[in-house]
């Protein structure tokens, strides 16, 4: 991950970006699939998201993990006062641990830039190791028919059972939803909502 490149990106805000998305329909629809009540939330790469909001006033204890400290900044000014109620941390999350068991895990905007295996493997074990067993992934990446690139670099598409390979043992998937988002500029990005649930502990 590059922390100067999203810096860089959310500088001038997110209006006209391509991967922004106002408001996380298809996100909330799988939250609300998953049957959870609310607990602790995790809304990895969720800066400058209105998820972390929408979560708060359903009765979650929302922490926002994003490498931009730009990207969280833009989403506190649009909480305003609500932003003390929420946890922001800046960090790469392939090098992040979670310090408390979370019961969602959400990330729609960083998976599918992890190109390198290494990166994708952290990743994993910070889900593996966050997520309580119960607990429920809530993932978008790029579907198998998406772009190749976004923002000027290099992603990897998924299919659903794709994903779940790709995040290794431990998880189960319990449904999928496509979604096509259009972009400012009027362009269609595929995009594939997963949802995993966290199995026991062997």
């Amino acid at each position: 991950m590059d922390r100067e490149h999203w810096d860089a990106a959310y500088a001038e805000g997110v209006e006209g970006k391509s991967w922004h998305e106002a408001v996380p329909e298809a996100s909330q629809r799988m939250i609300e699939r998953s049957g959870l009540v609310p607990g602790r939330a995790i809304d990895v790469g969720g800066g400058a998201s209105s998820l972390a909001g929408h979560l708060r006033g359903l009765g979650w204890d929302v922490t926002v993990l994003d490498i931009s400290a730009a990207a969280l900044e833009l989403a506190q000014a649009a909480l305003g006062s609500g932003a003390a109620q929420i946890t922001w941390v800046a960090e790469d999350i392939t090098r992040w641990r979670a310090s408390v068991p979370f019961d969602l895990w959400h990330d729609r905007a960083v998976f599918h830039f992890l190109t390198d295996l290494e990166d994708r493997l952290a990743y994993a074990r910070a889900l593996r190791d966050g997520l309580r067993p119960g607990g429920a992934a809530v993932i978008a990446t790029f579907a198998e028919d998406g772009p190749e690139r976004c923002s000027g670099l290099p992603v990897r598409r998924y299919s659903p059972e794709g994903l779940l390979a790709a995040l290794g043992q431990g998880l189960r998937l319990e449904g999928a939803e496509r979604v096509r988002h259009v972009t400012p500029s009027g362009q269609e990005q595929k995009f594939q909502v997963s949802l995993l649930r966290r199995l026991p502990k062997e």
